[in-house]
């Protein structure tokens, strides 16, 4: 059977079955709409957890980013890891223990004010649809190379799925949808890893393997990738980074506080039945997610070695272009690989002098979807790929518009402008919200403004900026009132939202290239999309000094916020 045949009967079988879970799980209430009754076991939680944190920057991008970044990819890896315990340890039970719908509802009751709601929603709302933007892109790459289609069809299919499950089913249909997409996507990620682990070092753990000699040599897997790149003019692989030590702290810090700001993760605690489910749900979560994360480094490095030695083969002649593998064929018709005969020799010329470089396009987003057919695995492992990086994108595609539709229905609608609306309503008007959504993210998503996970790790920063000070100052400390932290909010906001297009065009080149810190105008050497942690400082800033010459919060709202975090009746917290 032919690649493409068999691709669509893996991918049409898994979207049935996602298809099918949606509508035997799809929504009927308010509460299974936006946390699912609140009933989800804490095991399976933590696997949708798992799933709507995996995004296709996780699954497509993040290997492809260590690919090509070698040892200064490692932020994506500590940043994300480290974040989501911040997130399980210091916010997740207790934002649960409250037991409201959303994140801006607990921050309009937290400071008494219906302008710190609007204000979280908008922050909300600004973070979770420049995320999207990543899963939409993750979405065409993987639609366009497996349908064999640009990448804008692919685009527009990847939203009709979309549109259908996660409309239809709300939480409840997106967790359950979320369980099965984590089992294809940790199947798609690590059977490829562990045939490429064999085929190159003997060893079927990729984790291992990257640490071993290569299968008939006495040479190292990572030495023999570093004399590769080199070779060539790259950075070597495991010990150069792009980034200074300082943006390397402030990027790893913005991903981590952004994780713990993101609200369609901190949802996912909301679904389960008690407070002392959040947290094993969270243990389960992280186990989860370790099994990707400790593969991806693997991946990123087997992936660049096969690249590069397919494409200029050591020793030998460079490759003549009529005889390129089919593989390089099939993704110049998406876009995301381009050659250009700049000498008219034929061959291809693939080094880091943009001088002589004939591979003028290489997205770093196709490197995990093209490692099995580089590698020339069996069609069925690469069909699974698809599979695999389809569902990653999806789900988090999935919590990120309800997410997004929660607050538009839930919080502005039904908690500010029209309090009075029936359930029924309430619930159809979140539908509408996320269909408007989609087709936001759809657009915006035509011509993203980076690479899936630049574009993620944008997302990261504003939430670190806006969201996770007000959620830390509204749970640890009585002394923030509402003037500070709605002034915190806008101030971190606006600050990163101001650096970040002001300097656009360098944090294109600076996300796409081993550049190192090329602008003499970021703040100390900062990169845009690791200012978030700087915006979250001022934020923080802003509200203490605001709070201190304001008059302090109500008396019922200083008992509020030590009732949060007494244990006493831990296990009784009902959504309400």
């Amino acid at each position: 059977m032919d690649l493409q045949t068999l691709t669509f009967i893996v991918v049409g079988l898994t979207f049935a079955m996602y298809i099918g879970i949606a509508f035997w799980a799809r929504a009927g209430t308010t509460s299974e709409f936006y946390v699912a009754g609140g009933g989800v076991h804490p095991v399976a939680n933590g696997m949708a957890t798992a799933a709507d944190w995996m995004s296709a920057a996780s699954f497509i991008s993040m290997a492809g980013l260590i690919a090509f970044f070698g040892y200064g990819g490692s932020v994506f890896l500590m940043g994300w890891t480290g974040g989501y315990v911040l997130l399980a340890v210091l916010l997740a039970p207790y934002l649960r223990k409250y037991g409201k719908f959303t994140v801006p509802e607990f921050i309009g009751d937290r400071y008494y004010s219906r302008l710190a709601r609007i204000v979280a929603v908008i922050c909300l709302i600004v973070a979770s649809v420049t995320y999207v933007i990543g899963q939409m892109k993750g979405i065409g790459v993987a639609f366009s190379r497996f349908l064999e289609v640009r990448y804008e069809i692919g685009l527009v299919v990847g939203m009709g799925i979309v549109f259908f499950y996660a409309v239809m089913g709300g939480m409840k249909g997106i967790t359950y949808t979320q369980i099965a997409q984590y089992c294809v996507l940790i199947c798609a990620y690590t059977i490829p890893a562990i045939f490429i682990s064999l085929n190159l070092t003997g060893t079927p753990i990729p984790q291992i393997g990257l640490g071993s000699m290569m299968v008939g040599t006495e040479t190292y897997l990572l030495d023999r990738l570093d004399q590769v790149v080199t070779e060539l003019g790259f950075n070597e692989y495991t010990t150069t980074s792009r980034l200074s030590t300082l943006n390397t702290f402030v990027y790893t810090l913005s991903l981590m506080i952004g994780t713990a700001g993101l609200p369609h993760v901190i949802i996912r605690f909301f679904t389960v039945p008690k407070v002392s489910d959040a947290r094993v749900s969270a243990g389960w979560a992280l186990i989860f997610i370790t099994l990707l994360y400790t593969t991806a480094p693997a991946v990123a490095a087997m992936a660049r070695l096969n690249l590069h030695e397919t494409i200029q083969p050591a020793g030998q002649e460079n490759l003549l272009y009529e005889e390129r593998p089919d593989w390089f064929r099939k993704w110049e018709t998406t876009g995301l690989l381009q050659f250009e005969d700049k000498n008219g020799d034929g061959r291809i010329s693939y080094t880091a002098d943009p001088a002589t470089n004939e591979m003028i396009k290489v997205d770093k987003d196709i490197m995990v979807l093209a490692n099995p057919e580089i590698a020339s695995l069996p069609n069925w492992v690469i069909a699974l790929v698809a599979a695999g990086g389809l569902a990653a994108a999806l789900s988090t595609a999935a919590g990120l518009l309800l997410a997004i539709a929660s607050a538009i229905s839930h919080d502005l609608l039904k908690g500010v402008f029209r309090p009075n609306i029936t359930e029924k309503q309430e619930l159809t008007a979140s539908r509408i919200a996320m269909a408007g959504a989609i087709l936001l993210a759809g657009y915006l998503g035509f011509n993203p403004p980076d690479f899936a996970a630049g574009t993620v790790a944008l997302a990261f920063g504003l939430a670190a900026s806006s969201i996770f000070p007000a959620l830390m100052m509204g749970v640890y400390s009585k002394r923030i009132n509402k003037e500070g932290a709605i002034a915190g909010m806008i101030a971190g906001i606006t600050v990163t939202l101001l650096y970040v297009f002001q300097h656009k065009g360098v944090m294109f080149i600076a996300s796409t290239a081993y550049l190192g810190d090329m602008s003499p105008n970021w703040f100390l050497g900062i990169e845009p999309n690791a200012f978030g942690a700087v915006g979250a400082v001022i934020n923080f800033a802003v509200a203490f000094a605001v709070s201190r010459v304001t008059q302090a919060p109500p008396e019922r709202i200083q008992h509020l916020v030590e009732d949060i975090r007494v244990p006493a009746a831990a296990g009784s917290a009902q959504i309400h």
